[in-house]
């Protein structure tokens, strides 16, 4: 089978594994959201107690086992798609060179295990924090307990019977954007409103009923408040699904590919004398312009790119690079392997 270009093979392995990925995340929070028993959440609010509300949610690391296996096996995948690609190489005496992934390799499953559970970890503690922060403003208020909680956990749907519209999922940021939306809306201050008008994932079938109230100078209704606002935090979510889909699927192929090439250097397959990433932007609307100009940019096995504004990296998406680095990223590297000179120095050696 002819080798395919390293961006096609990452695009083949983005668009297989980023749905997974985000499916796994978005339907761990619809679980945790589900699984909530309401009164017992506005019992311990009536009595003051937040963290107590919090602990009854139940937000445990094991909620988002699936998200955690989805990242094990786009792993392996990309791993194996990283091997299968290589080509068919020969030493001199006509034995084909056998390119192999080791899945049980130890320095990988370290790898997977720590940085899955780190990833579960910030996103747990991260929902805590949103959780906290809003359930202490809407008690600070003097909100009734039960409107509080409904804001947090969302309202059960009747067409699907899931919750929607809650704060649970997302991040502590979002969750402001969320309640200043609701502050704006109710407000009745015509400048206030439009601002929510700006909001980029607001639900624009709502518009009309905003710009209304805004020419009446006066609120909306706190049942239409509702909806706009549980609207805007299914949107949020959505959104983090989607960002969550895309960096863990690029963090995982990268490490997997970069671990792939390394086993071969490893085993003495490959030299790492022969081995240069090459760095490769992904057109896409809002690129950053410094990972632009790096497309093209090469340096040898084990060194880093340096970036025009200071950051190195081992690879895009490398495990350690900054989250402004790589959040909603695409971009990738190839490898290119210097198969002919290696071959010239095993001949040299059978013939010394």
């Amino acid at each position: 089978m002819p080798r395919q270009p390293d961006s096609q093979l990452v695009a083949e392995l983005l668009a297989k594994w980023e749905p997974e990925l985000r499916s796994a995340f978005l339907d761990a929070v619809a679980d945790i959201r589900d699984s909530i028993t309401l009164r017992v959440i506005v019992e311990r609010l009536e009595r003051g107690d937040v963290e107590g509300a919090i602990r009854a949610m139940n937000l445990e690391p094991e909620a988002f086992a699936r998200l955690e296996r989805v990242i094990a096996e786009a792993y392996y995948d990309g791993g194996q798609a990283t091997v299968g690609n290589l080509p068919l190489v020969r030493d001199p005496d006509g034995s084909r060179i056998v390119f192999r992934f080791a899945v049980r390799n130890p320095e990988a499953e370290a790898w997977l295990r720590q940085h899955s559970s780190g990833l579960v970890t910030r996103t747990t503690d991260d929902m805590r924090q949103a959780i906290r922060q809003h359930l202490t403003d809407g008690l600070a208020q003097g909100q009734n307990p039960r409107q509080t909680a409904l804001q947090v956990v969302g309202r059960v749907d009747r067409a699907s019977n899931r919750r929607t519209g809650g704060v649970i999922g997302l991040t502590a940021q979002q969750e402001t954007f969320v309640s200043s939306a609701r502050r704006e809306l109710l407000s009745g201050d015509p400048e206030a409103m439009r601002h929510y008008l700006t909001r980029g994932r607001r639900d624009k079938r709502f518009d009309r009923a905003i710009l209304k109230a805004i020419r009446e100078e006066r609120p909306l209704d706190s049942d239409t408040v509702v909806r706009i606002a549980g609207r805007y935090s299914d949107r949020l979510l959505q959104l983090r699904g989607e960002s969550i889909g895309l960096s863990e699927t690029m963090t995982a192929i990268a490490r997997s590919r970069h671990d792939a090439i390394g086993q071969q250097i490893a085993a003495g397959k490959l030299e790492a004398r022969d081995v240069v990433k090459v760095w490769k932007t992904t057109p896409q609307e809002h690129p950053r312009l410094h990972h632009r100009a790096m497309n093209g940019k090469s340096v040898p096995w084990g060194e880093q790119f340096e970036l025009p504004n200071g950051v190195r990296m081992d690879y895009p998406h490398a495990p350690d690079a900054p989250a402004g680095e790589t959040l909603f990223c695409k971009c990738t590297y190839e490898t290119r392997i210097a198969f002919a000179g290696a071959l010239v120095r095993r001949y040299r050696a059978e013939a010394a």
